[in-house]
């Protein structure tokens, strides 16, 4: 199942959640009217409790009530993947962390970020829990978060740790965080009456031993509050049944996602074999476990029965990728191990700094078996990379105040920085232009290849600052790059990058992708992208038309009609305008479109790291991540 698959399957299981919380709401209120007309019969104080006036007042309340509950925490929620990890209790990890644990799982996670295309998510642990386990969560790539328990840090090897992050970041790029943070919304509002009836039965119970003469009242309202329970228990078991349904079989794929990802079966085996051994299993001890059930890495709470189970079975993941694997070989798994982890691991955090990073292949085959789907040398690629960005620049990268300074200087020009500099003294002030020349200059000496590597490792930097900083930022590095008038390709591709994933951190909740685009518009886009990709990528005419020509082919007679405009138009800024209305296409219009991108540019069995960095621009651009390409 490559990317696009993948994302119409979780859009196939959203449509499906859609039916099935109609369905329940409908159940529910019609329950709730019932039970409210049963209690105020007993209650005695109304004529005809069958009135259609106040059951009909009941059923609207009813569904406002349900409606506005699930509208609630999916507001609560559209902060994106911290959100959730805070309402778990989760502990962020700081840019500057130096406990070498720590360390090493941010290490992890920025390398997997890099080879996987997509930026940094926010790192957090989960201090109180000892048990074995992790999630991802949030609406997209750029509002993301990783959460591990305590115990996943201490009790782990790289390698296991590896496997385990490589699970949830398969989550992420399958677009199963949507869903899974969907669902927590929906469910929520199925689940809440249960809680209304709680506060009910109780209230009126302590009512009745007040006034004993308000017997026949309290009854009433108790048999409501009870009512109310009840359907609140139902809820809680159909929610449960929902989430089995849709969670159990994603995690198998997942498991098979890590071990593509980092070509190590031992590493996410050997965890599942340590959470069998273990004492604490992977159990959550949090009172918001439930909730979350779904989106964790192991089972986070026992089921009775395997109805309820958001996983499949430990032993039959486990023999999944070792099938000689027994139930009475699981590992002793003893706390103690974890002085033991804490030494050993230190010395990995920094492993292969004075080692060059070695070019990943290039995709020249189907890019669509590439997209969201990084490999085991994609990892060593950004492992070596990340390892040799200098201190000055990884620091900065880290730093709220300097990674905003950082960011504009992977805009800069050679031969437009006097001017641009002179821009940024007068808008951010002569210290902070300073700064900005010195990541310049260092940038500068390191070559381009780093340049949006460092811009994914300084994302969580840059999403925390409120919006309108944002904002200011985007506009700021747009007045940079065209104060020469035009936009090169270059820092078209870090404006593209960065305008994307900010736009996902601000509106994570939008989802564009799978809206219908007129045929017409569409196609005069995609062959305006074509055109343009080939004329950029070209120094002359004939090689401009063969490239040209490798990429419409691509189309077949859907581009055919098209009367070919070259025009002034035909520019770096109308490719900004061709994506944007791309952006909006179904996941086959956009495999093809990248496709035939990918054909254009590589027509000539070259790829620069211009072409590069634009291929992953416009991959960024239609929310589809690309890892890193090799380049000559």
């Amino acid at each position: 199942m490559n990317f696009f698959d993948a994302q119409d399957r979780a859009r196939r299981f959203t449509r499906w959640l859609v039916v099935v919380y109609v369905i329940s709401t409908v159940l529910i209120v019609a329950g709730v009217t019932l039970i409210v007309g049963v209690g105020l019969d007993a209650v005695g104080q109304y004529d005809n409790p069958a009135n259609p006036a106040i059951l009909g007042f009941t059923a609207v309340a009813a569904t406002l009530f349900i409606l506005g509950s699930t509208l609630y925490k999916t507001a609560r929620l559209s902060s994106g993947g911290g959100r959730v990890a805070q309402d778990m209790g989760a502990t962020l990890v700081p840019p500057d962390v130096r406990d070498p644990l720590r360390k090493r799982l941010r290490n992890i996670v920025e390398e997997m970020a890099i080879a996987s295309g997509i930026p940094v998510p926010e790192i957090y642990v989960l201090e109180e829990e000892s048990g074995i386990n992790a999630f991802a969560a949030g609406f997209t790539p750029g509002d993301a978060a990783i959460a591990v328990t305590r115990g996943t840090l201490e009790l782990l090897e790289r390698e296991e740790l590896q496997g385990i992050i490589a699970h949830e970041f398969s989550h992420i790029l399958n677009g199963d965080m949507r869903l899974n943070i969907r669902m927590m919304g929906v469910l929520f509002g199925i689940m809440v009456l249960g809680l209304i009836g709680r506060i009910i039965l109780r209230s009126s119970y302590h009512s009745s031993i007040v006034s004993s003469r308000r017997k026949g009242g309290s009854s009433g309202i108790m048999f409501i509050g009870l009512g109310l329970l009840i359907l609140g228990w139902i809820g809680v078991f159909f929610a449960r049944i929902i989430k089995a349904a849709v969670s159990r079989q994603r995690e198998f794929l997942a498991d098979a996602s890590a071990v593509q990802f980092t070509r190590q079966t031992d590493g996410i085996a050997n965890a599942l074999k340590k959470i069998g051994g273990y004492s604490r299993h992977s159990y959550i001890q949090s009172v918001d476990a439930e909730e979350v059930s779904h989106m964790l890495f192991a089972a986070g709470i026992a089921s009775l029965t395997s109805i309820f189970a958001t996983h499949p079975p430990l032993i039959e993941r486990i023999q999944a990728l070792d099938p000689s694997f027994r139930e009475i070989d699981y590992p002793d798994v003893d706390p103690r191990h974890r002085r033991t982890v804490r030494q050993s691991e230190q010395a990995a955090n920094f492993a292969g700094a004075e080692v060059a990073p070695q070019n990943p292949r290039t995709v020249t085959g189907n890019i669509a078996e590439a997209i969201g789907r990084p490999e085991p040398q994609h990892i060593e690629y950004a492992r070596r990379l990340r390892s040799n960005i200098p201190k000055l620049l990884y620091d900065a990268a880290h730093a709220p105040e300097e990674a905003f300074l950082l960011t504009i200087s992977l805009v800069l020009d050679e031969q437009l920085a006097d001017r641009q500099l002179q821009l940024i003294e007068e808008q951010l002030g002569t210290e902070r232009a300073a700064l900005v020349r010195a990541y310049f200059k260092k940038v500068s000496e390191i070559g381009p290849r780093y340049r949006l590597p460092l811009l994914e490792i300084a994302f969580p930097m840059l999403k925390a600052r409120p919006k309108t900083q944002m904002e200011y930022l985007l506009e700021l590095v747009r007045r940079l790059i065209e104060l020469d008038g035009r936009i090169d390709l270059g820092e078209f591709c870090i404006y593209r990058v960065l305008a994307s994933h900010l736009s996902q951190a601000a509106d994570p909740v939008a989802d564009k992708i799978g809206n219908r685009v007129p045929r017409k518009k569409a196609r005069r886009a995609a062959i305006d992208v074509i055109r343009i990709v080939a004329d950029q990528g070209n120094d002359d005419e004939v090689a401009r038309e063969h490239a040209y020509q490798a990429g419409i082919s691509t189309f077949g007679e859907w581009a055919s009609g098209h009367t070919e405009q070259l025009d002034d138009e035909q520019t770096v800024e109308a490719l900004g305008r061709s994506l944007d209305a791309l952006r909006q296409m179904n996941s086959a219009g956009r495999k093809s479109l990248l496709q035939a991108v990918s054909n254009t540019i590589t027509h000539d069995g070259k790829l620069t790291i211009s072409e590069a960095e634009l291929l992953r621009a416009i991959c960024a651009s239609l929310d589809c991540p690309l890892p890193p390409l090799s380049v000559k």
